[in-house]
């Protein structure tokens, strides 16, 4: 369908009254009715004509729309059953376009569902979002994942310390998990008022490219290394590192001076006694 064809919709607002879909806080809902926000969202990304995608947590529908309306071919997964004979509404006015799968995100495959080269996009719920991006971030990459970009909507402190860089109070794992084969920013901040209900704290829609994976260095590595750096994260690293083997030795040949503290080693740092420890 071309991006310029937009078939008249329901207000969201008369959506969510016609089919009962009050946010559940058991499923962590905030819904998004601010239709040009949405666009802006589903713009992010860039170009999305005929280009695949994939959506966590629809709901009514609101980014759905403007996923659609920007050309994508769509898959979506939705839990709450309730939300389902609304997601088939669009499903009928973007013909082809569409794919609702009812179930859980944490058991879908979104790779073989939504195909290679997706772009992700979605409005997390607050309760699954950082589970699911460490899952996407942490997907085989040879040399780069099979997703295209992630635009996720997150607490603005989760998004923080996504983006976070080193000497910052936010840096930590997540952030050197984001950032060691990806660009990550805070694209948009959209405050509590345009949700509904308004969660109790502000969002921000944060977008990840990824970039080859560094050569030589295991995902494994870098992961036991920042768990236990950042486990202890107030202690040098001479302390916090000297259960875990080969890593002193690596800090030496990288010339990291032990008496540092985590959160001062830089995400290129870490890599580099990763690659370092997996060489010994």
């Amino acid at each position: 369908m071309a991006t310029d064809m937009r078939p008249t919709l329901p207000p969201l607002r008369e959506v969510i009254a016609t089919h009962g879909l009050q946010a559940s806080k058991a499923l962590g809902q905030n819904f998004l009715l601010d239709e040009q926000l949405l666009d802006r969202i589903a713009a992010i990304p860039g170009p999305l004509a005929d280009a695949p995608a994939f959506e966590v947590g629809p709901g009514p529908g609101g980014l759905t729309r403007a996923i659609l309306r920007a050309g994508a071919r769509l898959v979506a997964v939705e839990r709450d059953h309730r939300c389902l004979p609304a997601l088939a509404q669009l499903s009928d006015a973007f013909p082809g376009q569409l794919r609702v799968i009812s179930g859980d995100a944490m058991q879908v495959d979104a790779r073989a569902e939504a195909g290679e080269g997706a772009h992700i996009i979605a409005n997390l719920p607050y309760n699954v979002g950082t589970a699911l991006l460490i899952g996407w971030l942490s997907t085989q990459w040879n040399p780069l994942p099979w997703w295209s970009s992630l635009t996720l909507m997150f607490q603005m402190e989760v998004a923080e310390r996504i983006v976070a860089k080193a000497g910052g109070d936010h840096y930590g794992r997540l952030a050197v998990l984001a950032q060691w084969r990806g660009d990550a920013r805070i694209a948009m901040k959209v405050h509590r008022s345009a949700f509904t209900p308004p969660p109790k704290v502000m969002s921000a829609v944060v977008h990840i490219t990824p970039k080859p994976a560094p050569a030589d260095v295991q995902l494994e590595t870098l992961e036991r290394l920042t768990a236990a750096a950042f486990g202890q994260r107030r202690k040098m690293l001479r302390q916090s590192l000297k259960g875990l083997p080969g890593a002193l030795a690596a800090l030496e040949m990288a010339e990291i001076d032990p008496q540092r503290r985590a959160e001062t080693v830089s995400v290129d740092e870490f890599v580099e006694v990763a690659r370092l420890m997996d060489r010994s």
